[in-house]
């Protein structure tokens, strides 16, 4: 830990926190219970309430807790006592820790519990149908007997998500969702084993398991979609190195962990090696693929004195660079603070389920004790007042609340895949409903991010099948564009001897006495002069016949310009942000009539733009596909990525476009307005119906299993509402 570090009593918690700025202190935290905006606000509040914390700010998506304060003021041990003392279990964040393996098991969980749930559910309704039937009360109670042996195991298990968050909101003073539900089921279930002990005529156990198998089915969905967007960040990760091979002082090598190579250190990257370090080149020649900085996938030669970044790919020739920074200082790390940082502003975003929750649990408790209460005074006994109580428990089940939001993410989502879109967060439909604005990213996402020969090759069959044969020597994108084309034309590679190759130039070899050359246009004839940077070409020469001039673009995808002209009829604005250079970002800006764009664009100037807009009260949807997109992606208020992007870009997007065309991205909109329309639409059910339920359950015309059918009819009901939205989908 800094030299600077706090005064005051020593905590083996001390080892976490680091020095990130003179005089202030750093934290970071893992808090795997947040699973709401709620849970984000209260940590934050109490965090932020301790002396000397400048800043509490929770990443949702990985559940990490980053703390500063001033040095001194303060000590990590008790900003966790204080995470603590809200009933969240907190420690120390590890370096890579993501949320996935979590949220993927706590799925499971839910799953279990849904179908025991289920199961239990089931079988009970079969043995109730008899008693309902009027069965003798031998049998009856006998049913009841073989009810509660399935209920009470069953509903211990099938229970335990939401006992278990009850419990903890009432330990630490407050309340939640969860809290009503549990009273009813156990008060519910109670009663029913009275009933069934005194060999009484009512149970309720059908009513509880039923009550917990639809409640099940609402969370499963959520967390089934929320499973989807958990690991941007882990993947951004696995492009750091775990370890370089470095120069020892006798001239030998040495490979070293990551973690123990230090600034000022020399190291050694070989062709087609992701570079470990930011650095600065000392010896060797290469080609270096820095679409992890623009985005731009065609390499840029390096040499001696040029510098390098952690993450860019060395394509072509071997090179040592000595250290400038590594680890928590490089280049990747500043990416992914980035993304975590751009992500916190989406945590914020408060869900309309979220919403409604605020007012759900206080109102139920006041409505269900002044109904117990209210009997008890007009004279009636305890059995009464107590069944009336569970009963307004019972019908007034947030099950149809819970389903009005996942019923319609997951019948949207399944609607989009069969468009070729996958949604990785149901939550993301709703913010994607209300964008107003849509960036794009250029290279990969507008274009199709791959090179393409201009036109017919233009070389005879000889020259055509040596040119083959040299593309096919090397890695370097315009290589791989021309081995394209010569194959889909039929030809065959020539038989050519030894093949040289010259980093960040091309190659060579000789036929008949004559030099061969295939690569930069100056190098390959001197008198081409040098290559406009707008331009991707490559020459062939043999002997001292002419060069032959090959040229590439990266063509824009073909529905572009349908796919914009259909957003700003939506009355959506339409940017390009782009790390590409200018003279290509305003030749596709022009050609879709896009006024407004930038070029030259690095990651950290693209999320300051989408924040520029977010500060201005737009909502952003970001659509982008490389490395360097991905904090932009995590910026924005929802986003998009092709499936070809890379995996940090994939990993950061809300949804996913499966195929070429970019009509997906007005088609997502379109489809996430309408599901906000039945989600609305579904809340107006749950609350009708519980404007209609709760009075009857009040005057004790609802007993506890009438609640119980009550309540699964408008599950149902907001169920086939949300499948209304798959109807309409087939004929849009």
């Amino acid at each position: 830990m800094s030299a600077a570090a706090p005064a005051i009593a020593a905590s083996p918690l001390d080892l976490f926190a680091a020095e990130r700025a003179p005089g202030r202190m750093h934290l970071d935290l893992a808090v795997p219970g947040i699973h709401c905006a709620g849970c984000i606000r209260r940590i934050e509040a109490a965090v932020r309430a301790l002396p000397g914390v400048e800043q509490a700010r929770v990443n949702f998506t990985t559940r990490r807790l980053g703390v500063d304060w001033r040095a001194g003021a303060q000590r990590p041990d008790a900003i966790v006592s204080a995470v603590e003392a809200l009933g969240f279990e907190v420690h120390p964040f590890a370096a890579g820790e993501a949320a996935a393996g979590d949220a993927t098991d706590a799925s499971r969980q839910l799953l279990r519990a849904m179908v025991v749930a289920g199961f239990a559910a089931t079988n009970i309704m079969l043995l109730s149908v008899s008693v309902w039937s009027g069965a003798a009360a031998a049998t009856r109670d006998l049913f009841h007997a073989i009810s509660a042996a399935i209920a009470v195991p069953a509903i211990a298990y099938a229970g335990q998500p939401f006992f278990r968050s009850a419990l903890a909101a009432l330990r630490h003073g407050r309340t939640n969702m969860d809290v009503p539900i549990s009273i009813g089921v156990l008060l519910a279930t109670a009663m029913s084993l009275h009933e069934t002990l005194t060999s009484g005529p009512h149970a309720y156990f059908d009513g509880a398991t039923a009550l917990l198998f639809f409640l099940l089915i609402g969370r499963y969905l959520d967390s089934m979609m929320r499973d989807r967007a958990r690991a941007g960040v882990a993947q951004l990760l696995k492009q750091s190195a775990r370890g370089a091979l470095t120069l020892t002082a006798d001239g030998g090598t040495e490979y070293r962990p990551i973690e123990s190579v230090a600034p000022g250190m020399q190291v050694l990257v070989a062709a087609g090696e992701r570079i470990p370090v930011d650095g600065m080149v000392v010896a060797g020649a290469s080609s270096i693929d820095r679409s992890l900085v623009t985005g731009e996938s065609l390499p840029e030669p390096v040499g001696e004195g040029a510098t390098v970044l952690a993450g860019t790919l060395n394509i072509d020739g071997a090179l040592t660079l000595r250290t400038t920074a590594v680890g928590e200082s490089s280049f990747i790390a500043d990416v992914v603070r980035l993304m975590e940082a751009a992500e916190g502003g989406r945590d914020r975003y408060v869900r309309l389920a979220d919403r409604a929750a605020r007012w759900y649990a206080p109102l139920v408790h006041a409505t269900a004790a002044l109904t117990a209460l209210g009997w008890l005074a007009l004279g009636f006994g305890w059995h009464p007042a107590l069944t009336a109580a569970a009963a307004v428990l019972i019908i007034t089940c947030p099950c149809a609340l819970g389903l009005a939001v996942p019923a319609v993410q997951v019948t949207a989502a399944s609607l989009l895949l069969r468009r070729g879109l996958l949604v990785k967060d149901g939550g993301a439909l709703e913010r994607l409903a209300e964008v107003d604005i849509v960036v794009f990213d250029k290279t990969g996402t507008i274009t199709l991010g791959r090179p393409e020969l201009c036109g017919a090759l233009p070389l005879g069959a000889a020259d055509a099948a040596v040119a083959l044969a040299l593309a096919m020597r090397s890695m370097h994108p315009l290589s791989r564009a021309l081995t394209r084309v010569a194959r889909a034309a039929g030809v065959a590679p020539a038989a050519i001897g030894d093949v040289r190759e010259r980093p960040g130039y091309g190659l060579e070899t000789e036929i008949d006495g004559e030099a061969v050359r295939l690569g930069r246009p100056d190098w390959v004839d001197p008198a081409l002069g040098p290559v406009p940077p707008s331009r991707l070409q490559l020459a062939f020469r043999r002997g001292a016949a002419p060069a032959v001039l090959l040229g590439f673009e990266d063509a824009v995808r073909p529905d572009a310009a349908r796919a914009v002209g259909r957003l700003k009829a939506m009355g959506l604005d339409v940017r390009i942000l782009s790390g590409d250079r200018e003279a290509a970002v305003r030749r596709v800006a022009e050609t879709l009539g896009i006024a407004d764009w930038a070029a030259g664009c690095t990651p950290a100037d693209k999320v300051a733009a989408v924040e520029a807009l977010r500060a201005q009260g737009r909502r952003v949807l970001m659509v982008g596909d490389g490395l360097n997109d991905g904090p932009a992606l995590a910026a924005g208020h929802a986003s998009m990525a092709p499936s070809t992007a890379s995996d940090v870009g994939q990993t950061a997007a809300d949804l996913l476009f499966l195929g070429e065309e970019l009509a997906a991205v007005p088609t997502a909109i379109d489809v996430a307005r309408r599901s906000r329309r039945h989600v609305v639409q579904n809340f107006a059910l749950a609350i009708g119906y519980n404007a209609l339920a709760v009075p009857v359950a009040i005057v004790g015309l609802a007993t506890p299993l009438i609640a119980a059918i009550a309540m699964s009819t408008s599950s149902i009901l907001v169920i086939a509402n949300a499948l209304r939205l798959r109807i309409a989908g087939r004929g849009a």
